[in-house]
This record gives C-alpha cells, sequence and structure tokens, in this order.
C-alpha cells in the first residue's frame, strides 16, 4: 500500500481532518518515546507469534519493517496523531495490510503507557546515577576537609563551628536519601501494563508476563483499567526528582553564599564574570542549579492538576501530562551533574574559614555545656554566657559574668584552661564527637558509612542496568530467530 492509502490507520475519513488535527498530535513530543515504541512493538509481535495469535511469517515481515523503520528514524516517519499511528502506518507501507495485524490485542493506551514506562526508567537511572557522582564528590571533599573548621549557621547568624566535612557530609546523607526515593520510584515505574488494551483487558489469549520480561520489566499491572490509566508513577517519579531539586537548591545556596564571603572559590568552569564589571566572578551555573528547584516544583503541581479530576480509565488529558516528568527529569538530572562538578573542583579558603570560626561567639554553647557538665543547671549557664556575649565574649567577660549572674568567679565552677580550649573552636569542634556529630572521629565514622551506602546504592543500580540490557539481548535474539 502507498502512505497516501494507510494515512491515518486510526482515523477514519469522519476524523481524518479538521483544525483539531495537529492540536491533538503529538508525534513530534513522541520522539523521546521512539525507540521505546519500537522496542514495544518487538515484544508484542514476538508474543503473538508465540501464542499463535498471528503467523510466524508475518511476525517476521512486521519485524523487518520495524528494523527499516528504526533506522530511517523517527524524522522518516509519515504523518500521524502520535509515535504509536505513525510506526504502525510505516508498517503497513512497507508490509500490506498485514502488517495491521501488529496491533492485534492491545490498545494504544497500553502501548504509550507502557512506553512512557520503558523510556522513563532509563532517565530515572541516568538521574540516580547523577545522584551517585554527587554524593563521591561530597565524599571526597569531606575526606580532604576532616580538620578545616568553618563557621556553621542557624538562621544566616554564626551559631557554632563545624568542618567543612561536616557540611558536605550533610549534603552527602541529604542526596542519599533523594537516591532512595528515586531507587523506589523506579520500582514502581518498572512494571508493565501491556495487555492491558483500552482498559478492559482482550479476549485474545495473551501472555502478558511473557511481553513483561521481553522488554525487562520486573511484573504485570494486573488490574487492566489501571494499567492503561494510572500516572502515578510519573506523579511519584517527578516528586523525588522534586525533592532532589530542593536538596540541590540548599546545597546551590550555600555555596553562593560561602562564594560571596571569601569561604570558597567556584571553578572558573562553573562561573562567569560580568558583560560590564569585569573584577566580577559570578557562580552563575549554581544560581540556575538553585533556580531548577521552582522548575520541578512546577512539575510536580502541573501533573498534580492534570490528573486530580480525570475518571477511570483513560482521557488524552493524559497527553499533556507526561511532559511534567520529562522536563523536570531532565532539568534535575543536569543540575545534579552541574552540582558535583561544581562540589568537585571547589577550593576551599582553609584560613579564611579558621579565622570565621569563632565569629559571632559561636563557641558560646560550648561554654555552657562546659558549665552544665561541672553540675551548673543548663539554663543558669545559658544566661551567664549570654551576658558574657554582650560584653566581649572572652575569658574575662565569662568571669564578669559569672561574678554578676553567679555570684562567683568563673575558676569557681571550672578549670580556666578549660573554659579557653572551649573557646577555640577547633578544640570546640573535637568536643562535639556524638554520633554524627563535627569532631574529626565522628567524621571518619561517618564517612565509612556513607561510602558503605554509596556502594550498595551502586551495585543495586548497576543491577537494575544489567537486567534491562539482558532484556534489550534476550528480545533482539528472539526477533532475530523471525527476520
Amino acid at each position: 500500500m502507498t502512505g497516501e492509502d494507510t494515512e491515518g490507520v486510526v482515523r477514519r475519513d469522519r476524523f481524518s481532518g479538521g483544525p483539531a488535527r495537529s492540536f491533538l498530535s503529538s508525534l513530534s513530543a513522541d520522539r523521546r518515546i521512539f525507540a521505546a515504541d519500537i522496542a514495544v512493538d518487538r515484544a508484542h509481535v514476538v508474543m503473538l507469534a508465540e501464542c499463535g495469535i498471528i503467523g510466524s511469517e508475518v511476525a517476521g515481515e512486521i519485524l523487518e519493517a520495524l528494523d527499516g523503520i528504526e533506522d530511517a528514524s523517527h524524522g522518516a516517519l509519515p504523518e500521524g496523531e502520535d509515535v504509536h499511528e505513525a510506526i504502525e502506518t510505516a508498517v503497513i507501507e512497507r508490509v500490506g495490510e498485514e502488517g495491521g495485524r501488529m496491533h492485534t490485542a492491545r490498545s494504544r493506551n497500553d502501548e504509550v503507557a507502557t512506553c512512557i514506562r520503558y523510556r522513563l526508567r532509563e532517565d530515572v537511572l541516568e538521574a540516580l546515577e547523577a545522584t551517585l557522582d554527587l554524593r563521591e564528590a561530597l565524599r571526597t571533599v569531606a575526606r580532604e576537609y576532616v580538620g578545616t573548621t568553618m563557621p556553621g549557621y542557624t538562621h544566616l547568624q554564626p551559631a557554632q563551628p563545624i568542618t567543612v566535612a561536616h557540611w558536605a557530609l550533610s549534603y552527602e546523607q541529604a542526596v542519599s536519601r533523594d537516591t532512595e526515593r528515586l531507587l523506589d520510584a523506579y520500582g514502581r515505574v518498572n512494571r508493565s501494563p501491556l495487555g492491558a488494551a483500552a482498559f478492559a483487558g482482550t479476549t485474545f489469549d495473551v501472555d502478558r508476563e511473557r511481553v513483561a520480561n521481553l522488554l525487562g520489566f520486573d511484573s504485570v499491572l494486573e488490574n487492566s483499567m489501571d494499567a492503561a490509566s494510572s500516572r502515578d508513577f510519573l506523579l511519584e517519579t517527578t516528586a523525588a526528582l522534586s525533592a532532589l531539586a530542593t536538596t540541590l537548591s540548599g546545597l546551590a545556596e550555600d555555596l553562593v553564599v560561602f562564594a560571596s564571603r571569601g569561604f570558597v572559590e567556584v571553578d572558573d568552569d562553573y562561573a562567569s564574570t560580568s558583560s560590564i564589571m569585569p573584577q566580577k566572578k559570578n557562580p552563575d551555573s549554581l544560581e540556575l542549579v538553585r533556580a531548577v528547584a521552582g522548575d520541578a516544583a512546577g512539575g510536580v503541581s502541573g501533573l498534580a492538576t492534570t490528573l486530580k479530576g480525570l475518571p477511570r480509565a483513560y482521557n488524552i488529558d493524559l497527553q499533556r501530562a507526561t511532559p511534567h516528568a520529562w522536563e523536570t527529569v531532565d532539568a534535575v538530572g543536569e543540575a545534579t551533574t552541574v552540582a558535583a562538578g561544581a562540589v568537585a573542583t571547589a577550593d576551599w579558603n582553609e584560613e579564611v574559614l579558621a579565622a570565621e570560626a569563632g565569629a559571632g561567639f559561636s563557641t558560646a554553647t560550648g561554654v555552657a555545656d562546659l558549665l552544665a557538665a561541672e553540675g551548673l543547671p543548663f539554663r543558669t549557664a545559658h544566661e551567664m554566657v549570654a551576658v558574657a556575649a554582650e560584653n566581649g565574649a572572652d575569658y574575662d567577660a565569662l568571669d564578669a559574668a559569672s561574678r554578676e549572674v553567679l555570684g562567683e568567679s568563673l575558676e569557681s565552677y571550672v578549670e580556666p584552661a578549660a573554659v579557653e580550649a572551649a573557646l577555640d573552636p577547633a578544640e570546640s569542634v573535637a568536643s562535639r564527637d556524638s554520633l554524627g556529630g563535627p569532631a574529626p572521629q565522628a567524621v571518619e565514622a561517618s564517612l565509612e558509612a556513607s561510602a558503605d551506602g554509596l556502594a550498595a546504592d551502586r551495585e543495586r543500580v548497576a543491577e537494575r542496568r544489567e537486567a534491562i540490557e539482558a532484556a534489550r539481548v534476550a528480545l533482539g535474539e528472539e526477533v532475530a530467530g523471525y527476520v
């Protein structure tokens, strides 16, 4: 048949024209799932042949046509309402009307749901790998700066001294949870809807588990109505990516602020200069990383708004839902990679950090803790140190505050040498050796634990990649038996 003869294999003449046709079409946007659709078509045709629903010779002709269509690429497809119709039309152009047997026992509803999941799992794996690289970059910084003191902040005010390592591991731990969320989402993405047909199943004796296996899915979504129409996996994935973007935004904000204070210098590859002020070095890439959090939150909002009012089963509103996920996974994945590069190449100014570590009497809490450890009620110690903070924040100020608040010299409660040690930022940090604290020994333990967690997550991601690749090879071998 000619392309003219087969144009619009789905829409009959009554539905083939009109001003809404271009509005309905998703063919251009479907470029992203072109390869997925070819794979899904192949698995479905192999299953149909194995189940005796279509003949082996016809299956071979269809599979051979799909090879040619794949080689020609998306740009060579005939006009169609979507990539699924366009590929089917192209198969019929090459094979004749027997090519239409490829669509037996399925609908575009379960087909598109399968294609989206097939492609999205690849995108999720790429995002996962980006989180692993970021975690490794943060761990590298932590290992290098275990003993480097720096000011820690609450409300952007100097609060307590910490170390660069402690700061870096705070984000490594946060990103590790983002990894967990994406791994959880992957498990629910990687389930096959194919065989659900429009939403009410099929009269043909299909083998849904076989198709799932050929495509590397972990399982089948059983209920056909749920399988064809649900997009909760998109919402879950987009929400997980939004959470990751929020983590990245905080990381980027910290680095932007630290750079403005001379604590760290962002590498030239992740910065730019002003078009008019030649002395400027701006952390532009990090500012864009920060902004991606808003884009991702918008993706969640747009997707949830599209989905929240839909009745069962399939509605073409879903055509507008998917781009929110694509845009979010692309933006957040790229932002994660950029953040990892910026962290890995940043240069920390240890002298400036050490000089600022005690700013704003940041060791005050350590002095109050010392007094409490010597038997003074903590709230009383807190009051006394607060008075000292207003009058110099050194030993003499503390002694004067002790006489004012407690009626006795500071030495009556604690050895002067112990107070001087508590006032020193490095000593203050070293004393905070509770689990997860900033003391070097506590950080070393955290580094060891994070190494184990990172290695385990790398293995999980690798296992999923290997399973997909094994299925791809197995499908190729099955197709070769027909072509």
